[in-house]
């Protein structure tokens, strides 16, 4: 295959992946009485940003700030303990470490949705159920995938410098900040993305553990907009392309760690 018919694959991949985006980015600064009169793909004339001040007016400011929160304080969770399990698994020696280690694995065959009327069950005990810590506590501590990616990635270290690294009288906590860490960026990156990426577009935990607009997420506060508001589009829109941003503009600035780790791990 040639090397122009292959940009041509591409470009046309990029143009079906890019053209939503761009649907949904025009149809935001559209008035809503253009949307209802003219074609679905007519350009706004002129353009508008009433739809981002509806949103304003809508408090979805607050649902903003509540799934940064959120997302910050899960992403923390999932780095510090991922990293702690994974190096256990990858490097301690104790018993039953592998039985233990694949039979949290095979919990990665559980549907999510499963979870969730238990993990309800246990919120509404102990009396948090709509606060913030529901949120978030049952993805703070690892997951079975986070762990699984480390530990592959941290089982490809040279042995030698970990060894090296004790014999100058480091100890775990040492290794793990000191020589593990810094060696695992690319997938600490990568895995950093996911876990943003996940949280920051979660919706059926949070709309069934939250209610009220206090620990509303953004994915929750969209989905309220289309039936409060009688399903006006460019302001549901407006919410879409506010959500989908910041999303962007990680990716783009963390894009080349994310190929580094593709390659690295690909090259094992």
């Amino acid at each position: 295959v040639t090397a122009p018919v292959i940009y041509a694959g591409l470009a046309v991949g990029a143009l079906i992946t890019l053209a939503p985006l761009a649907l949904g980015l025009m149809t935001s600064v559209t008035s809503a009485e253009q949307f209802n009169t003219k074609a679905p793909l007519s350009f706004p004339s002129p353009p508008t940003v009433d739809n981002y001040a509806g949103l304003a007016d809508a408090g979805f400011g607050r649902a903003l700030a509540v799934t940064a929160l959120m997302t910050a304080v899960i992403l923390v969770g999932q780095l510090v303990f991922s990293v702690l399990a994974a190096y256990a698994f990858a490097r301690l020696e104790f018993p039953g470490r592998d039985a233990l280690f694949w039979v949290y694995l095979a919990t990665l065959m559980v549907p999510a949705t499963v979870t969730v009327v238990p993990l309800y069950l246990m919120m509404a005990e102990v009396g948090l159920r709509n606060t913030f810590w529901a949120l978030v506590l049952p993805f703070m501590f690892g997951s079975p995938y986070a762990i699984f990616l480390l530990r592959e990635y941290f089982r490809s270290i040279p042995a030698d410098l970990i060894k090296a690294a004790r014999i100058d009288g480091a100890n775990t906590l040492d290794i793990l900040t000191h020589v593990v860490a810094p060696a695992s960026n690319p997938i600490l990156v990568t895995l950093a993305l996911i876990t943003v990426v996940s949280q920051w577009n979660s919706f059926m935990w949070p709309l069934v553990i939250t209610s009220g607009d206090r620990w509303q997420v953004l994915t929750v506060a969209t989905a309220g907009l289309q039936s409060r508001y009688n399903a006006q589009w460019t302001l549901v829109m407006a919410a879409t392309t506010l959500a989908i941003v910041p999303l962007i503009v990680l990716f783009v600035a963390l894009g080349r760690h994310i190929v580094r780790s593709i390659v690295v791990t690909g090259l094992k």
